[in-house]
């Protein structure tokens, strides 16, 4: 009888399901009519860049394969097929090839493996994937001083969208060009895949900022955001400077981040410089309750320092050598430790600096500190907030009569260590 129960409230949980989601479609597709009026809308080349799904397919270079199908979830580029660095003029990952490593299987730690990371083993290999939304427009110019990177998902649009309205906002600061850009992959396979992949079509249109490629978005393949975009960089970004990179829940100080910047090529380091919250001496979590939990037959050895993947700054001189790097770097399914053993195997090491929390300004979330703006004003990068929470305190931060009692240059070492 109690599985009978369960059967019908399951049922009846389906259709309320779908409903939501027909809610959250219409709300979101008028949220985006109204970012339209307002005139929202992406140029480039003096004309609105707007254009229906065929025509986003001959501009952009959208792939043949669509979220959902088996393809979208397990493919990749295979590694033989992948032309050296150089040799390129479009993204050239245009069809899908690729089966699991069979010999994989028959070795005695796999079998041994934790049954969650069956997958991700025999499909690692995959590295690269067809595009389904693209903008190698963004920074073709050469005139891009700072490219904000931000990761995030289909279902964030109210994220994105307060990102767009306060440190993401595109403009020129100083006769800096500071351009965004959002990182996704297609949503999980399921009936509403479609419905989905259509608000992220139409939000592309108003704002022109979206890469999507056509690999599930799951938490184990952020690493293949990760080497997906340092090959896109590679290839459309020529005179790109600096690279922000982080999710959408941060709150970045902009003007903090460019002061950094500007300390940094005054000192003449900013060559090889990838600046965050680094994580030093740090081992896998065993907790198998953990997301980020790694069993010992993954990886069992400590990891190399590596920066808090909510967000951090680096050169392009050094993007570009981390992009070679990574295709010798097996993939691992924690993408900032991977991108530590990607400057590892280049003998660097990232730089720590205290104007990056990662873990928020303190770690008890109920601290009257977390929500103190002179911390905000002073700090370059703080995680955890929502979009009501970012839309705030970007608000307060920038009000001109916020005075505060001490102003702390960004590369000052002993910035706010009283915080912790």
């Amino acid at each position: 009888m109690d599985n009978l129960f369960r059967r019908k409230r399951i049922g009846l949980l389906k259709p309320l399901l779908s409903l939501s989601l027909v809610f959250v479609s219409f709300l979101m597709i008028h949220k985006l009519k109204l970012a339209e009026k307002d005139g929202v809308r992406q140029k480039h080349a003096g004309e609105t860049y707007w254009c229906d799904t065929e025509c986003l397919a001959s501009k952009k270079g959208v792939g043949k394969n669509h979220p959902g199908s088996e393809s979208s979830v397990l493919g990749g580029e295979p590694d033989a097929q992948r032309p050296p660095t150089g040799n390129r003029s479009s993204w050239d990952a245009q069809v899908l090839n690729c089966s699991e490593d069979a010999s994989v299987r028959s070795r005695d730690w796999f079998q041994r493996l934790d049954q969650r990371f069956h997958q991700f083993v025999l499909y690692r290999h995959c590295r690269y994937f067809p595009m389904l939304l693209n903008h190698p427009e963004k920074c073709a110019d050469g005139e891009v001083h700072l490219l904000m990177v931000i990761k995030s998902i289909i279902e964030q649009h109210d994220r994105r969208e307060a990102v767009r309205k306060t440190w993401g906002k595109e403009r020129t600061v100083d006769g800096r060009k500071i351009t965004t850009l959002f990182l996704l992959g297609s949503p999980a396979s399921g009936k509403d895949a479609k419905n989905l992949q259509k608000l992220i079509e139409y939000e592309d249109r108003i704002y022109g900022d979206i890469l999507q490629w056509d690999f599930m978005d799951t938490f184990f393949n952020l690493t293949l955001k990760e080497v997906n975009f340092l090959k896109w960089f590679d290839l459309y970004c020529p005179g790109v400077r600096f690279i922000f990179k982080g999710d959408d829940d941060v709150f970045v100080n902009t003007h903090n981040l460019l002061e950094l910047i500007d300390f940094k090529v005054e000192a003449r380091k900013e060559a090889d410089m990838l600046v965050g919250d680094t994580i030093f001496k740090a081992i896998p979590i065993r907790n198998r309750q953990s997301k980020y939990y790694i069993p010992r037959e993954l990886y069992d050895k400590p990891y190399p320092p590596y920066v808090g993947g909510g967000g951090f700054l680096m050169s392009a001189h050094l993007a570009r050598r981390l992009y070679v790097a990574s295709e010798d770097v097996e993939l691992y399914p924690i993408d900032d430790v991977f991108l530590g053993m990607c400057l590892e195997a280049l003998k660097l090491a990232p730089e720590m600096h205290p104007g990056f929390r990662t873990f928020g300004i303190t770690k008890q979330k109920v601290s009257p500190m977390n929500n103190e703006p002179c911390f905000y004003k002073q700090l370059i990068l703080v995680h955890k907030l929502g979009a009501e929470e970012l839309l705030r305190m970007w608000s307060v931060v920038h009000q001109e009569d916020l005075v505060c009692a001490k102003k702390t240059s960004v590369h000052d070492p002993q910035l706010a260590k009283s915080s912790h």
